[in-house]
């Protein structure tokens, strides 16, 4: 069996391995590559292997990094099944469609000046109708139902605990080349212990082989009621000084653990009943794919249901207010009031908070709170680090915005989770590749899960972009 590294290796973005077993190619996630435009634009344009030749594709959630490029997959030649939770599926009926979107509109802004420099025009990665034409080829799979999807080869999703529908993929392997039988495991993205709404990851279990994100392999996540307390001092400081709280959240997973926090905080009280406002058609969307799939909530969040009389939507309530047209969204820079607004993208590279954040970052009243990873070279990262001036749309602005960054909220598991997954095995794995990490986070993981099985069957490797391994 062949695995060759296609993306996320020793970076967070554009998850993309590639199986090749028994004379068949299995492709793992098609995430979109995100970093320097021209650079993310050219790897995702070109994949390092041929569409057409794919048997199957196995997706282990709806994130952009993890789905975005399947469109260009479809577009490019590809006709097999791309196969997903329930969930996963219904999540990127909207977030494909809006990526597309996305697509077309950027491509409309850069000929703009091309044509007005008389450069060639460009053409985008794909449109709204191949995002629609990528819909077709979905399978829908439940959790822990095992499906064969090529010779020798059978899938089984486990709840990864990370968004709602993710999972960590198993395939149950008979490799006819070496006459033996494997597990092998791709974790995708793993979640935290207690994460809110969703159900916590589940144990690992046996695995030959392990494909696992070290997104945050070398730090640990404050306490989430720490991040709760945090939030609410943040948001009542910024209310005092009648400023505005910015929070650029991902559409789909993080906007609704903002809105379901915040929520909690008004029920108790512990916020004034400050206009909350979701600025994102694709938020307003999933949110109604959030509650249509309730057989995914955890423990704590059906308590919460059950025990707040007054509570029947967890994500709508009197303060709160979803957003959709153009107009509405331009309105809120005009009002000066106190607010709270969340809006797309959580990275801070396009999106409806670019907007929010131009006419508000010089005036030192006014939060941007960060609640999700921040990749290399994007605005949320150099607003993370405190650089002096930034660049939106174009234009160089003094930044004096107040900068918070809260990690509790994040999806992904810490150091510690990490670990304590891996030795949910009954035996550690014989061989591990570290993916979805920066190189410091993936190689400081590697070490410690050295230290913790110190075996010499024991093998973990931090693999680099396009290298290809047998095993």
């Amino acid at each position: 069996m062949r695995i060759s590294f296609f993306g996320a290796a020793r970076t967070v973005t554009g998850s993309q391995h590639l199986i090749e077993v028994n004379g068949k190619r299995i492709l793992l996630d098609c995430g979109l590559y995100q970093g320097r435009r021209a650079e993310a634009f050219e790897r995702n344009q070109t994949f390092p292997f041929d569409p057409k030749s794919l048997d199957a594709v196995i997706l282990s959630h709806a994130h952009i990094d993890h789905s975005g490029n399947l469109p260009n997959l479809i577009k490019q030649g590809y006709l097999g099944e791309i196969i997903a939770t329930h969930a996963t599926r219904d999540l990127c009926a909207s977030m494909l469609l809006d990526s597309g979107n996305i697509q077309e509109r950027d491509v409309e802004f850069v000929n703009k000046k091309h044509a007005l420099k008389g450069e060639p025009l460009v053409q985008p990665l794909y449109t709204q109708d191949d995002a629609g034409e990528a819909m077709t080829h979905f399978t829908a799979l439940s959790y822990q139902r095992s499906h064969p999807i090529a010779p020798g080869v059978t899938l089984t999703f486990h709840d990864a605990g990370h968004m709602l529908g993710s999972a960590f993929v198993a395939l149950d392997i008979e490799d006819h080349a070496t006459k033996r039988a494997l597990k092998f495991v791709f974790s995708g993205d793993l979640g935290r212990i207690g994460s809110p709404i969703i159900r916590d990851p589940e144990p690992l279990g046996d695995a030959d082989v392990l494909i696992m994100e070290s997104t945050y392999g070398d730090r640990l996540h404050p306490a989430m009621d720490d991040d709760m307390a945090r939030m609410q001092q943040i948001i009542i400081a910024t209310y005092q000084r009648g400023g505005t709280v910015l929070i650029p959240a991902f559409a789909v997973g993080r906007t609704q653990q903002v809105v379901y926090t915040l929520h909690q905080l008004i029920v108790k009280g512990d916020i004034p009943p400050i206009p909350i406002i979701v600025d994102s058609p694709l938020a307003t969307e999933v949110t109604q794919a959030f509650r249509s799939h309730p057989e995914c909530y955890d423990a704590e969040m059906r308590a919460f249901i059950s025990t707040n009389a007054g509570v029947k939507d967890v994500f709508g309530f009197s303060e709160l207010r979803y957003t959709r047209s153009v107009e509405e969204s331009m309105a809120l820079n005009d009002n000066r009031d106190p607010m709270i607004i969340i809006a797309p993208s959580g990275m801070m590279e396009h999106g409806r908070i670019l907007h929010h954040l131009k006419h508000r970052i010089e005036d030192p009243k006014n939060t941007v709170l960060i609640v999700g990873w921040q990749s290399e070279n994007t605005l949320g990262r150099r607003l993370v680090e405190g650089d002096p001036e930034v660049r939106i749309f174009g234009e160089s602005y003094h930044n004096r915005i107040q900068t918070e960054v809260m990690n509790g909220f994040s999806g992904h598991a810490d150091r510690d989770e990490l670990l304590a997954w891996v030795a949910s095995a009954e035996t550690p794995p014989k061989r591990t590749f570290l993916v979805h990490g920066e190189a410091p986070a993936a190689f400081a993981f590697a070490d410690l899960l050295r230290v913790a099985h110190p075996l010499p069957s024991f093998q973990v490797d931090v693999p680099t972009w396009k290298q290809q391994v047998e095993v």
